[in-house]
């Protein structure tokens, strides 16, 4: 079973490294590794960070570059690819240009699709954007679907997913990721000096942000800093003009917030250990800050992950100034409060994603999707405690 698996940033190579390990280990399997470099440099550091060395490595990464741009680079591109590889199967994940157009180029092909974290919607196709509208391109074109949680599950058998494709229900293969990193991450490794006794780690990059969003994020952080002598702020900053500007101007050379360079993965593990809270415009960190028990803010007017609202793990907060101060005062001054967003349950997965995957991946290759389908896997409810060793162990 060959399978094509194809990743641009630095969000897909987290979340698909758990699977190649875990293929690397089944004699049947052959993962070959393509790497659109949609992303450059912060690809790089999980591919060092994960020992992945992508087969093909297209570098299509230009500067300034657009959607529309990626998209028609990574479509001929991937598609030569195929045509060289002949995989069984095209592996992409989420709901990046370089997923969608890989998507599409194996659709030119006629081969198959696998699609990790599958059925992620807020409902709205401009919101986020573009990120809305390519998931569900990516969901009309799969014929596996991984969906990390229920909801996602229900989300693609309401648009009837099922109907030409077979729908999982796996888990999210962030949390393998995050559990073998904390497991191998060197301890101690501090990226700041620290001065105050709790920190909050803030992450804000997405385009929807940009402009008069982000300069509210900053002025509520600001003002949250100077009201809470007890708490300080650790900012890795996009390198993005759009992100850096407004930060720099508001934020620089303030006191006990921490503007530091775009960080390796397993560093910002670190730090998101080591936080009290997190406030973040961030997908993943929605889903891997409640792994380490870490309450979240999300500076977003929607989230595809409504799970982590309902599992109280994450409250929707947006970038207005008073309701991020209101909900981050509240978790620093009332310990109950905390304490039930810290101990809530994670509906993000138990760690053996990459393992269903890799079996459903198997047996597709083999032929037998069939048993497979109606195996426990496809059940739209809890999962089942996985009874093998995880790759974390």
């Amino acid at each position: 079973m060959k399978a094509l698996i194809v990743f641009g940033t630095r969000p897909e190579a987290v979340k698909l490294a758990p699977v190649v390990m875990e293929l690397r280990r089944r004699a049947e399997a052959e993962p070959v590794l393509c790497a659109t470099g949609q992303h450059r440099e912060m690809l790089d550091q999980v591919l060092r960070i994960f020992d992945l060395q992508p087969d093909h490595d297209l570098d299509l990464m230009k500067a300034n570059q657009q959607p529309a741009d990626v998209a028609a680079a990574v479509l001929t591109s991937v598609g030569r690819v195929i045509e060289a590889e002949k995989p069984t199967v095209v592996v992409v994940q989420g709901d990046t240009t370089t997923a969608m157009a890989a998507s599409l180029a194996a659709f030119f092909h006629g081969t198959p699709v696998a699609h990790v974290e599958a059925g992620l919607r807020t409902g709205n196709r401009s919101s986020p954007f573009p990120e809305e509208l390519m998931r569900r391109i990516v969901g009309r074109i799969a014929e596996l679907h991984f969906a990390p949680t229920a909801r996602a599950a229900e989300n693609l058998r309401a648009e009837r997913a099922d109907a030409e494709g077979v729908i999982f229900l796996t888990g999210n293969t962030v949390v393998d990721a995050v559990k073998w990193i904390a497991a191998k991450r060197r301890p101690n490794s501090r990226l700041l000096t620290r001065r105050a006794a709790r920190l909050v780690l803030l992450t804000a990059h997405r385009r929807e942000n940009f402009g008069e969003p982000i300069r509210s994020i900053c002025h509520a952080v600001r003002a949250l800093v100077h009201r809470n002598p007890d708490i300080e702020v650790a900012y890795p900053v996009h390198p993005n003009p759009n992100i850096q500007r407004p930060v720099r101007e508001l934020l620089e050379g303030q006191e006990r917030i921490h503007l530091l360079p775009p960080l390796d993965y397993e560093d910002l593990i670190g730090l998101m250990e080591e936080s009290y809270l997190v406030l973040t415009d961030s997908g993943g960190l929605q889903e891997e800050a409640p792994v380490f028990g870490k309450p979240v803010l999300v500076l977003r007017r929607d989230t595809e992950r409504p799970e982590a609202i309902d599992a109280g793990t994450a409250i929707l907060v947006g970038t207005d100034v008073r309701r991020i101060l209101l909900e981050s005062e509240r978790l620093l001054g009332d310990p109950a409060a905390y304490q039930r967003m810290a101990h809530a349950h994670s509906p993000f997965g138990d760690g053996f994603a990459a393992m269903r995957i890799a079996d459903i991946l198997l047996a597709f290759g083999r032929g037998d999707l069939e048993a497979v389908a109606q195996s426990r896997w496809t059940e739209l409810g809890e999962l089942v405690p996985y009874a093998r060793e995880a790759i974390v162990a």
